[in-house]
Protein backbone atom coordinates (compact mmCIF):
# COMPACT_ATOMS: atom_id res chain seq x y z
CA UNK A 1 0.00 0.00 0.00
CA UNK A 2 1.39 3.19 -1.10
CA UNK A 3 1.88 6.11 1.59
CA UNK A 4 2.54 9.74 0.52
CA UNK A 5 6.20 9.28 1.15
CA UNK A 6 6.39 6.67 -1.90
CA UNK A 7 6.22 9.68 -4.42
CA UNK A 8 8.76 11.69 -3.12
CA UNK A 9 11.93 11.57 -4.92
CA UNK A 10 14.97 10.10 -3.20
CA UNK A 11 18.39 10.49 -3.82
CA UNK A 12 20.33 7.18 -5.03
CA UNK A 13 22.84 7.10 -1.64
CA UNK A 14 19.97 7.86 0.38
CA UNK A 15 19.39 4.85 3.45
CA UNK A 16 15.63 5.08 2.99
CA UNK A 17 15.49 2.57 -0.34
CA UNK A 18 17.95 0.29 1.26
CA UNK A 19 16.10 -0.12 4.18
CA UNK A 20 12.74 -0.93 2.34
CA UNK A 21 14.43 -3.57 0.63
CA UNK A 22 15.54 -5.27 3.69
CA UNK A 23 12.31 -5.14 4.98
CA UNK A 24 10.44 -6.60 2.24
CA UNK A 25 13.21 -9.18 2.10
CA UNK A 26 13.24 -9.93 5.27
CA UNK A 27 9.34 -10.48 5.00
CA UNK A 28 9.06 -12.18 2.04
CA UNK A 29 11.74 -14.92 3.70
CA UNK A 30 9.55 -14.70 7.16
CA UNK A 31 6.50 -15.84 5.37
CA UNK A 32 8.39 -18.65 3.48
CA UNK A 33 8.71 -19.95 6.87
CA UNK A 34 5.53 -19.61 8.10
CA UNK A 35 4.56 -21.37 4.92
CA UNK A 36 6.76 -24.01 5.13
CA UNK A 37 5.89 -24.82 8.61
CA UNK A 38 2.15 -24.72 7.71
CA UNK A 39 2.63 -26.99 5.08
CA UNK A 40 4.23 -29.67 7.35
CA UNK A 41 1.37 -29.36 9.29
CA UNK A 42 -1.22 -30.03 6.29
CA UNK A 43 -3.54 -32.75 6.28
CA UNK A 44 -4.25 -31.91 2.37
CA UNK A 45 -2.19 -31.40 -0.48
CA UNK A 46 0.29 -28.48 -0.36
CA UNK A 47 0.32 -28.42 -4.68
CA UNK A 48 -0.74 -25.24 -6.23
CA UNK A 49 -4.35 -26.95 -6.55
CA UNK A 50 -5.88 -29.20 -4.33
CA UNK A 51 -7.66 -32.36 -4.90
CA UNK A 52 -11.27 -31.77 -4.52
CA UNK A 53 -11.99 -34.93 -2.95
CA UNK A 54 -9.90 -33.93 0.04
CA UNK A 55 -13.11 -31.50 1.28
CA UNK A 56 -16.12 -33.33 1.58
CA UNK A 57 -18.29 -30.28 1.25
CA UNK A 58 -17.61 -29.52 -2.51
CA UNK A 59 -20.79 -31.81 -3.17
CA UNK A 60 -22.81 -29.12 -1.47
CA UNK A 61 -21.55 -26.18 -4.23
CA UNK A 62 -22.15 -28.15 -6.43
CA UNK A 63 -24.89 -29.96 -5.93
CA UNK A 64 -26.68 -26.37 -5.75
CA UNK A 65 -25.11 -24.18 -8.01
CA UNK A 66 -28.15 -23.41 -9.87
CA UNK A 67 -30.13 -21.96 -6.90
CA UNK A 68 -26.93 -20.05 -6.27
CA UNK A 69 -26.58 -18.45 -9.56
CA UNK A 70 -30.61 -17.71 -9.41
CA UNK A 71 -29.49 -15.62 -6.74
CA UNK A 72 -26.67 -14.18 -8.39
CA UNK A 73 -29.20 -13.07 -11.17
CA UNK A 74 -31.29 -11.24 -8.96
CA UNK A 75 -28.09 -9.39 -7.32
CA UNK A 76 -26.81 -8.34 -10.57
CA UNK A 77 -29.91 -6.81 -11.76
CA UNK A 78 -28.61 -3.80 -9.35
CA UNK A 79 -25.07 -4.35 -10.57
CA UNK A 80 -24.11 -0.69 -9.91
CA UNK A 81 -24.27 -0.96 -6.71
CA UNK A 82 -21.57 -3.32 -6.29
CA UNK A 83 -18.40 -1.66 -5.20
CA UNK A 84 -14.75 -2.64 -6.85
CA UNK A 85 -12.90 -4.44 -4.93
CA UNK A 86 -10.86 -2.04 -4.00
CA UNK A 87 -13.51 0.36 -2.81
CA UNK A 88 -13.66 -1.84 0.26
CA UNK A 89 -9.85 -3.34 0.47
CA UNK A 90 -7.68 -0.35 -0.38
CA UNK A 91 -4.59 -3.04 -0.44
CA UNK A 92 -6.22 -4.53 -3.36
CA UNK A 93 -5.61 -1.24 -5.67
CA UNK A 94 -2.32 -2.72 -7.45
CA UNK A 95 -4.53 -5.86 -9.03
CA UNK A 96 -7.99 -4.01 -8.66
CA UNK A 97 -8.53 -1.66 -11.01
CA UNK A 98 -11.49 0.35 -12.03
CA UNK A 99 -15.14 -1.08 -11.54
CA UNK A 100 -13.87 -4.60 -13.91
CA UNK A 101 -13.44 -6.33 -10.54
CA UNK A 102 -16.27 -6.30 -8.71
CA UNK A 103 -17.17 -8.16 -5.13
CA UNK A 104 -20.59 -8.80 -3.26
CA UNK A 105 -19.67 -10.02 0.27
CA UNK A 106 -21.46 -12.42 2.38
CA UNK A 107 -19.00 -13.66 4.74
CA UNK A 108 -15.37 -11.73 5.75
CA UNK A 109 -13.22 -13.82 7.82
CA UNK A 110 -15.97 -15.25 9.74
CA UNK A 111 -17.88 -12.13 10.05
CA UNK A 112 -21.35 -12.50 8.46
CA UNK A 113 -22.47 -9.63 6.30
CA UNK A 114 -26.43 -9.44 6.87
CA UNK A 115 -27.57 -6.92 4.78
CA UNK A 116 -26.47 -8.55 1.40
CA UNK A 117 -26.72 -12.28 2.96
CA UNK A 118 -30.85 -11.29 3.13
CA UNK A 119 -30.80 -11.23 -0.38
CA UNK A 120 -28.74 -14.05 -1.00
CA UNK A 121 -30.98 -16.52 1.38
CA UNK A 122 -30.57 -19.90 0.43
CA UNK A 123 -27.09 -19.33 -0.87
CA UNK A 124 -26.12 -17.70 2.83
CA UNK A 125 -27.92 -21.12 4.44
CA UNK A 126 -25.80 -23.28 2.00
CA UNK A 127 -22.63 -21.31 3.31
CA UNK A 128 -23.68 -22.07 6.61
CA UNK A 129 -23.62 -25.82 6.35
CA UNK A 130 -19.64 -25.62 5.24
CA UNK A 131 -17.69 -25.78 8.10
CA UNK A 132 -14.58 -23.73 8.66
CA UNK A 133 -15.85 -20.95 6.73
CA UNK A 134 -13.69 -17.75 6.33
CA UNK A 135 -14.43 -15.96 3.48
CA UNK A 136 -17.40 -15.82 1.10
CA UNK A 137 -18.34 -13.55 -2.35
CA UNK A 138 -19.13 -13.42 -6.00
CA UNK A 139 -16.24 -12.61 -7.25
CA UNK A 140 -17.56 -10.57 -10.66
CA UNK A 141 -14.85 -9.84 -13.79
CA UNK A 142 -15.17 -8.07 -16.50
CA UNK A 143 -14.89 -8.93 -19.77
CA UNK A 144 -11.31 -8.24 -21.17
CA UNK A 145 -9.84 -7.74 -17.82
CA UNK A 146 -6.35 -8.76 -16.45
CA UNK A 147 -5.79 -9.63 -12.44
CA UNK A 148 -1.81 -9.80 -12.44
CA UNK A 149 -0.13 -11.93 -10.75
CA UNK A 150 -0.03 -11.81 -6.96
CA UNK A 151 0.26 -13.99 -3.75
CA UNK A 152 -1.99 -14.58 -0.83
CA UNK A 153 -0.65 -13.88 2.53
CA UNK A 154 -1.37 -17.21 4.79
CA UNK A 155 -1.63 -21.17 4.32
CA UNK A 156 -3.79 -21.20 7.05
CA UNK A 157 -6.84 -20.73 4.35
CA UNK A 158 -7.84 -22.85 1.05
CA UNK A 159 -9.43 -20.84 -1.65
CA UNK A 160 -12.22 -21.93 -3.70
CA UNK A 161 -13.84 -20.94 -6.57
CA UNK A 162 -17.39 -22.27 -8.00
CA UNK A 163 -18.22 -21.24 -11.91
CA UNK A 164 -21.54 -19.60 -11.83
CA UNK A 165 -21.19 -17.32 -14.84
CA UNK A 166 -18.61 -18.11 -16.66
CA UNK A 167 -18.10 -17.07 -20.41
CA UNK A 168 -18.81 -19.04 -23.94
CA UNK A 169 -15.25 -18.89 -24.84
CA UNK A 170 -14.41 -20.52 -21.72
CA UNK A 171 -11.00 -21.86 -23.14
CA UNK A 172 -9.91 -17.77 -23.05
CA UNK A 173 -10.94 -17.67 -19.33
CA UNK A 174 -8.51 -18.32 -17.40
CA UNK A 175 -6.79 -18.55 -13.67
CA UNK A 176 -2.75 -19.48 -12.87
CA UNK A 177 -1.61 -20.86 -9.84
CA UNK A 178 1.88 -21.51 -9.99
CA UNK A 179 2.79 -23.20 -13.18
CA UNK A 180 -0.48 -24.35 -13.74
CA UNK A 181 -3.40 -23.20 -15.46
CA UNK A 182 -7.83 -23.90 -14.72
CA UNK A 183 -10.67 -23.13 -17.04
CA UNK A 184 -13.56 -22.84 -15.28
CA UNK A 185 -16.74 -24.64 -16.00
CA UNK A 186 -20.27 -23.36 -14.75
CA UNK A 187 -21.50 -25.73 -11.54
CA UNK A 188 -17.58 -26.54 -10.98
CA UNK A 189 -15.29 -26.48 -8.19
CA UNK A 190 -11.43 -25.73 -8.11
CA UNK A 191 -9.51 -25.57 -4.70
CA UNK A 192 -6.14 -24.10 -4.59
CA UNK A 193 -3.64 -22.70 -2.59
CA UNK A 194 -3.75 -18.73 -2.94
CA UNK A 195 0.24 -18.18 -1.43
CA UNK A 196 1.37 -19.68 -4.77
CA UNK A 197 1.85 -16.60 -7.21
CA UNK A 198 -1.72 -16.43 -9.36
CA UNK A 199 -3.11 -14.41 -11.93
CA UNK A 200 -6.82 -14.05 -13.52
CA UNK A 201 -7.49 -13.67 -17.27
CA UNK A 202 -10.81 -13.05 -18.49
CA UNK A 203 -10.17 -12.40 -22.87
CA UNK A 204 -13.81 -12.52 -23.46
CA UNK A 205 -16.52 -10.62 -24.62
CA UNK A 206 -18.57 -11.62 -21.62
CA UNK A 207 -18.35 -11.38 -18.13
CA UNK A 208 -16.76 -14.05 -15.52
CA UNK A 209 -18.65 -14.24 -11.91
CA UNK A 210 -17.60 -17.34 -9.45
CA UNK A 211 -18.66 -17.80 -5.69
CA UNK A 212 -15.33 -17.11 -4.05
CA UNK A 213 -14.74 -19.01 -0.40
CA UNK A 214 -11.92 -19.10 1.60
CA UNK A 215 -12.17 -22.53 4.05
CA UNK A 216 -9.32 -23.26 7.02
CA UNK A 217 -6.45 -25.89 5.75
CA UNK A 218 -6.91 -29.21 7.54
CA UNK A 219 -4.14 -29.19 9.39
CA UNK A 220 -2.80 -31.49 12.72
CA UNK A 221 -3.49 -30.31 16.03
CA UNK A 222 -0.09 -27.81 15.99
CA UNK A 223 -1.44 -26.51 12.49
CA UNK A 224 -4.69 -25.65 13.72
CA UNK A 225 -3.10 -23.78 16.60
CA UNK A 226 -0.51 -22.02 14.65
CA UNK A 227 -3.08 -21.30 12.12
CA UNK A 228 -5.82 -19.43 14.93
CA UNK A 229 -2.48 -17.60 15.65
CA UNK A 230 -2.66 -16.17 12.41
CA UNK A 231 -6.08 -15.82 11.45
CA UNK A 232 -6.24 -13.53 14.91
CA UNK A 233 -3.23 -11.51 13.62
CA UNK A 234 -5.34 -10.87 10.85
CA UNK A 235 -8.65 -9.93 12.39
CA UNK A 236 -6.35 -7.63 14.65
CA UNK A 237 -4.78 -5.91 11.47
CA UNK A 238 -5.97 -2.89 9.06
CA UNK A 239 -5.83 -5.76 6.55
CA UNK A 240 -9.20 -6.64 8.21
CA UNK A 241 -11.03 -3.93 9.88
CA UNK A 242 -10.66 -1.74 7.05
CA UNK A 243 -12.67 -3.61 4.73
CA UNK A 244 -15.61 -3.83 7.52
CA UNK A 245 -15.57 -0.24 8.01
CA UNK A 246 -15.70 0.43 4.53
CA UNK A 247 -18.31 -2.37 3.58
CA UNK A 248 -20.34 -1.23 6.43
CA UNK A 249 -20.33 2.66 4.62
CA UNK A 250 -20.73 1.47 1.31
CA UNK A 251 -23.60 -0.71 2.33
CA UNK A 252 -25.40 2.24 4.21
CA UNK A 253 -25.01 4.67 0.80
CA UNK A 254 -26.08 2.08 -1.05
CA UNK A 255 -29.41 -0.38 0.56
CA UNK A 256 -30.75 -3.11 -2.12
CA UNK A 257 -33.86 -2.30 -3.58
CA UNK A 258 -36.58 -4.17 -3.05
CA UNK A 259 -36.72 -7.97 -4.37
CA UNK A 260 -39.15 -9.91 -5.29
CA UNK A 261 -37.61 -13.43 -3.55
CA UNK A 262 -40.66 -15.77 -4.44
CA UNK A 263 -39.26 -15.73 -8.35
CA UNK A 264 -35.78 -16.87 -6.67
CA UNK A 265 -36.72 -20.74 -6.23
Amino acid sequence: MNTDTDTLPVPPTAKKPLKRRLVHYLGKKFLQIIWAFQARHSKVSTTPFLRNDEFPFIHILEDNWREIREELEQVLKQEQDIPAFHQISPDQARISKGTDWKTFALLVLGVKIDQNRAQCPRTSALLDSIPNLQNAWFSILAPHYHIPPHKGPTKALVRCHLGLRVPQAWERCWIRVDDQKYNWREGKVVMFDDTFEHEVLNDTDEQRVVLFLDVDRPTDNIGALFNRWVLRLIKSSHYFKDPLRNLAAWNRQHPPQTMDLKNLH
